[in-house]
């Protein structure tokens, strides 16, 4: 996310290097975490060539996800017999039914399931990202009204124990009724992207690698 000029990512997934060098990154003003599987966190250690270009990373995270990334990344989280060559971040621990700010703009953070794993999601202005999502409470929903876009998870046609399937996106997506939806985290078994797309319904669309969408 670019927003006055900074540049936000939400997760770093196992290919995250591949990510910031196809769109041409070269600063990170912070890192958001949803959660700690490893189709999210994997891509940790390289944020490295941006902390040699501009020093500590600012990352934002419920203390869960910390202490999990403090486990499997040690080197990077903690500060004790620090290796030279390691990255260093800034923790930002944020919470549940809360919000922070980043450069005079304000996140509010949503709570949403992923099973029985609570999962952090974020919204920004008239923007949500919302991943890994089976079940949203009523008062989470309530506080994605009039948004411009959501980016919401929809992992295939048939039910998953963890994740929305594309009939329960959709259903989540009409009682939010943002002006746009983009559906992410999709899998092979949702089908070819122009037949999905063909069925789904006005203002709902599939995500794709490199999408660039831009809000006032």
């Amino acid at each position: 996310m670019n927003i006055n000029n900074f540049n936000y990512v939400i997760d770093c997934g196992p290919d995250f290097r591949q990510q910031m060098l196809t769109n041409k990154i070269e600063r990170i003003d912070g890192l958001f975490f949803t959660h700690e599987h490893a189709d999210h966190t994997a891509g940790f250690d390289d944020i490295r060539p941006f902390f040699f270009r501009q020093g500590k990373i600012p990352i934002y995270a419920q203390k869960r996800v910390l202490l999990s990334l403090e486990k499997r990344f040690d080197y990077i989280i903690s500060n004790e017999n620090k290796y030279p060559g390691a990255p260093s971040v800034q923790i930002n621990e944020i919470s549940f039914n809360s919000s922070f700010n980043i450069n005079n703009e304000r996140v509010d953070c949503i709570k949403v399931m992923h099973d029985k794993l609570p999962v952090m999601g974020f919204k920004i202005r008239n923007f949500a990202y919302l991943t890994d999502v089976k079940t949203i409470k009523t008062n989470q929903l309530k506080k994605l009204k009039n948004l411009d876009v959501l980016i919401i998870n929809a992992l295939r046609i048939e039910p998953h124990q963890s994740h929305l399937n594309l009939e329960e996106a959709i259903k989540i997506v009409d009682k939010i009724k943002p002006k746009k939806t983009y559906l992410t985290h999709i899998s092979h078994h949702m089908g070819f992207h122009n037949e999905v797309e063909k069925k789904l319904p006005k203002g709902v669309k599939l995500a794709y690698d490199n999408l660039k969408i831009e809000l006032n």
